[in-house]
C-alpha cells in the first residue's frame, strides 16, 4: 500500500458513509486541507465502502470544494462498483477524480446486490405502491393541465407576451440535478433582479413574501398552487413524486452542511409537510430540515395519501399560497 507523504495524503473512509461518519469525516478533510503545510493530494480511500448515502455524498462535494479552495487535488481511491453506481446515479462521477482500479480488483456484485448494498436510502424510494401512486396522480395531473392550461396561458400571453412555463434547476434524490417547471408567474428578467430582492428567510432558502418581480397573473397562480401543474410532469418522469420535500436548488446545496443533506435521502415532491404546516409561514432554515425529516420518519403509503387529502384541504383554504 502506499505510504502517506507531504505531498500525497490518504484519508480511509469507513464501510459505511451516513451522517455520524459523514461529519467525521468532512472534519478530518478540513483538518487535513488546513495542515502545513499542506499535502499536494488528498485520496480518498473508499475500498472497504459499501453503503453512502445522501448525507456521505454531501461530506464528500464539501470536502472537494475545500480541497479546490486550497489548491489541493482531491482522488478517490478503490471505489467500490455499488458505490460507484451511486456516483453516476447523481451524475457525481464527472465531478470527482477517480484512482484507476488495480488488475485483480475483486469481481463486481450483481445489480441487485449493488441495489440492495449502495443505493437504499429510504423505503419510500423503492416502494412500487409510491411510484404506482405518483404515476396514476401524475396522468390525473396532466390531464386536468391540459384542460386549465388554456385560460393560464392566455392570461400569461396577454400580461407580458412573455414564455409560458418556467424552466429551473433543482435538485432530487441523493442531490442528482433535474429541471423543474412551473408556468412562469414572474418578469422574464427574475433571475437577473434576484439580487435586488430582499431574501426574508433565514438560511440557503430565498423567499419574499411581496416579491416585485411576481406577476399579477403570477399572484393568482401562486395563490392557487397552479403555476406548479406542469410538475406532474416530474412526477411522471421519476424526478419527483407528488408528496416528499421541497425540491432545493443547487445553490441552496451549496451551503448545506453535512446533516442538512439527509433532506435528500428522499425523492422531493409537489407536496409534504411544508405544503400542509403554513409553507407561507416557515422563515428558517431548521424548520424545514426539521419537517422534512419529520416526512422521511413518518413516511408510508398511507401517509402519502393523508398528506395528498390534507393538501387539497389547503389549496381550498385560506392558508393557500406558494413559498
Amino acid at each position: 500500500m502506499e505510504e502517506p507523504s507531504a505531498a500525497n495524503c490518504v484519508v480511509p473512509v469507513p464501510s459505511t458513509l451516513t451522517v455520524v461518519e459523514a461529519v467525521e469525516f468532512e472534519q478530518v478533510v478540513q483538518q487535513k486541507c488546513q495542515a502545513q503545510p499542506a499535502p499536494e493530494t488528498l485520496i480518498i480511500d473508499l475500498s472497504q465502502t459499501n453503503f453512502i448515502d445522501s448525507s456521505g455524498l454531501g461530506s464528500l462535494v464539501i470536502g472537494y470544494r475545500a480541497c479546490q479552495s486550497r489548491g489541493i487535488a482531491m482522488v478517490l481511491r478503490g471505489v467500490q462498483e455499488q458505490v460507484r453506481m451511486v456516483f453516476e446515479l447523481t451524475s457525481l462521477d464527472q465531478l470527482f477524480v477517480f484512482e484507476p482500479t488495480p488488475a485483480g480488483s475483486p469481481v463486481a456484485p450483481s445489480q441487485s446486490e449493488m441495489r440492495f448494498v449502495g443505493l437504499t436510502t429510504h423505503p419510500s424510494v423503492t416502494s412500487k405502491g409510491k411510484r404506482c401512486l405518483d404515476i396514476v396522480g401524475a396522468l390525473v395531473g396532466l390531464t386536468i393541465t391540459s384542460v386549465l392550461s388554456i385560460p393560464i396561458v392566455l392570461a400569461i400571453k396577454l400580461e407580458d407576451g412573455g414564455p409560458i412555463l418556467f424552466k429551473q434547476e433543482r435538485c432530487s434524490w441523493m442531490g442528482k440535478r433535474f429541471y423543474i417547471w412551473k408556468f412562469r408567474s414572474m418578469v422574464t428578467n427574475a433571475e437577473i433582479l434576484k439580487a435586488q430582492v430582499e431574501n426574508q428567510v433565514e438560511g440557503p432558502l430565498f423567499k419574499n413574501e411581496n416579491d416585485p418581480r411576481i406577476t399579477k397573473v403570477g399572484r393568482l397562480l401562486r395563490r392557487t398552487s397552479l403555476d406548479e401543474l406542469p410538475q406532474f410532469w416530474n412526477v411522471l418522469k421519476g424526478e419527483m413524486s407528488l408528496v416528499g420535500t421541497r425540491p432545493p436548488t443547487p445553490d441552496e446545496i451549496e451551503q448545506y452542511k453535512v446533516p442538512e443533506w439527509q433532506r435528500l435521502d428522499v425523492k422531493p415532491g409537489m407536496t409534504g409537510e411544508w405544503q400542509v404546516n403554513g409553507r407561507s409561514t416557515v422563515k428558517k432554515f431548521e424548520d424545514v430540515i426539521r419537517l422534512d425529516l419529520a416526512y422521511q420518519k413518518n413516511w408510508s403509503l398511507m401517509y402519502d395519501m393523508q398528506l395528498i387529502v390534507k393538501t387539497v384541504l389547503v389549496l381550498f383554504s385560506k392558508q393557500a399560497g406558494a413559498s
